[in-house]
């Protein structure tokens, strides 16, 4: 079977197109035939080597993807060969809240794509527990791009307890954003969008957005989105940049907002102006995606509503090193996806 691999060292350059056995599942498990593949920020800093840097080569990188079961293991009750799936990204969280322990196995140890072997292979195989149903509208393309960007979204503006009427700040136009634009007016909410690009801007406001705010051409964004609500703010902020970003969220925030840290596409630090944010009484989490138990009821939405996922661009595995140069330039708007070719 093909499979894409990191090989010798870190960088987009060293990822290359190789031959691998095809695995067999075990007691417990399934073996997936993938058929389409999404691309995360995360992905991109696992291959240059940012995230894991003492990561063993080869590697085989990615979390994201769709296609069916092609075979089961013994004791294997939740699907069965010719069922249509999508990963989910950290494989032991099933349900409940959030929970790291210190030391030894813990959920972010069983993330696909770092430091479990990812899905760029043409089978893989996982758990059982490792996969939800993909909705049945929904073609593999569509749903590769929902286990980290749409359950990511979805996580924040349910633990914000976003509600109709209220108005939500988002941060740029990747996979993310555009996803929390969507869910957003799906429930009712207002939605303002940041984007340094009047042509997203304007693909973002075809979607719904109502307000749209150019962050290069109106550096102190936060004033407009404070015009843009008569000096209220907003209810809640889907935060993407990080370092560059969450001091002005939370001057735009209302008394009492929320802030879901979701992103560091600006940097890892951050000097948090604390007497601001305590004067907002804010609520500041981050957000690391979500339970499979969320996965699919996320799902559930998503076929009520019959949202469909915004696919930028597909490219075939033979130019995987391209997709991940166009996710670096950040040139997309929404999501990026490899298929076999």
């Amino acid at each position: 079977m093909k499979a894409i691999q990191l090989q010798g060292s870190f960088g987009i350059d060293s990822l290359a197109l190789v031959d691998q056995p095809r695995p067999t599942p075990g007691p417990g498990e399934i073996l997936v035939k993938i058929n389409a593949a999404s691309l995360n920020y995360r992905d991109l800093l696992v291959v240059d080597g940012t995230f894991f840097p003492n990561l063993k080569f080869p590697f085989v990188p990615a979390s994201d993807a769709a296609g069916q079961v092609e075979q089961v293991g013994s004791e294997v009750t939740r699907f069965k060969p010719g069922d249509r799936v999508t990963t989910h990204f950290i494989q032991n969280w099933e349900h409940g809240p959030f929970s790291q322990t210190p030391a030894g196995a813990d959920y972010l140890d069983s993330a696909l794509g770092g430091p479990r072997p990812g899905i760029l292979s043409e089978y893989v195989v996982l758990p059982e527990r490792g996969v939800v149903s993909t909705p049945s509208y929904l073609n593999d393309e569509e749903a590769a791009t929902l286990p980290i960007a749409a359950l990511t979204a979805w996580q924040s503006l349910r633990l914000g307890s976003l509600q109709a009427g209220q108005t939500v700040l988002v941060q740029g136009t990747g996979g993310v954003s555009i996803f929390a634009l969507q869910f957003a007016k799906a429930l009712g909410a207002r939605v303002i969008i940041t984007s340094s690009s009047d042509d997203k801007l304007k693909r973002a406001k075809k979607l719904g957005a109502d307000v749209m705010i150019n962050y290069k051409t109106d550096p102190e964004w936060w004033r407009a989105i404070k015009a843009a609500t008569d000096g209220v703010g907003v209810d809640h902020v889907v935060d993407v940049g990080g370092q560059d970003t969450l001091n002005q969220s939370v001057n735009a925030l209302k008394p009492g907002g929320f802030i879901g840290m979701i992103g560091l596409l600006t940097g890892m630090e951050c000097k948090l102006n604390v007497p601001n944010f305590l004067r907002r009484n804010a609520r500041l989490e981050g957000i690391t995606v979500g339970s499979r138990q969320s996965f699919e009821e996320m799902n559930i939405f998503l076929q009520e509503h019959q949202l469909h996922p915004v696919v930028d661009a597909v490219f075939p595995w033979s130019e995987t090193t391209e997709g991940f140069h166009t996710l670096k330039a950040g040139k997309h708007f929404g999501k990026l996806v490899l298929i076999i070719d």
